[in-house]
This record gives structure tokens, sequence and C-alpha cells, in this order.
């Protein structure tokens, strides 16, 4: 699939389908719970994919995975509507904040070992 998204229409797209079926009126305290049910399954795929067990191909968790992130956004989507909060917003804001805590020039920790 090809097709590319913008974060505020799929907000938008997840609350309106929400709406369609009535699964608006969720808790949002069950749509944490859901959250966290996909994170383990995300969890699982991770370790699937470092070697925890080798029942089947790389390729097909690398694809369950995949799975799991977009079940696990969904529900941060949905949460984020629930409370009236623009997700792309905060993501900007976020995006800002650590920019500015976190420059490129800073000394520290660096993943690949340099200071």
């Amino acid at each position: 699939m090809t097709r590319k998204m913008n974060i505020s229409e799929y907000q938008q797209w997840i609350k309106a389908w929400d709406k369609a079926r009535g699964f608006d009126k969720a808790d949002p305290g069950l749509t944490v719970v859901h959250a966290l049910e996909e994170l383990g399954e995300v969890a699982r795929e991770v370790l699937f994919l470092k070697g925890y067990k080798t029942d089947v191909l790389p390729e097909e968790h690398r694809q369950s995975l995949a799975n799991e992130l977009a079940d696990t956004v969904v529900f941060l989507f949905k949460l984020a509507y629930q409370y009236d909060i623009d997700i792309e917003d905060a993501l900007i804001r976020l995006q800002e904040r650590v920019d500015a805590r976190f420059p490129e020039d800073a000394p520290g920790w660096h993943p690949n070992g340099e200071e």
C-alpha cells in the first residue's frame, strides 16, 4: 500500500469511524487497558524477532509487529480524541521540546558511542 495519511486526518477518521459504530462511548480507562494489551502483543513480537523463540519465519513476526504497532497507535489516537487532544499538535510540541533539550551537537550519550 502506497497511500500516505496525515496525522490529523487519521485522528478525525478514527473518531468518525468510532462514532458511526458507537465505539466513541467507550470509557477512556478501557481504552488505556486495550492500548496496554496491544503493547503487550508488540513486546511479544519484539521478543520473537530478537530470537526468544524460532517457531515461524522472522518476516511473519515482522508483519505481525507492524500490525500490533498499528493496533496500539489506534488506541492512543482514540484516547487523544476522548480527551479532545490534537495528537498532531502534541507531536509537534514534543518535537520542539526534544530538539531544544537535545541539540545534535550536545555532549553526552550517543547511540554510536561517540562523545
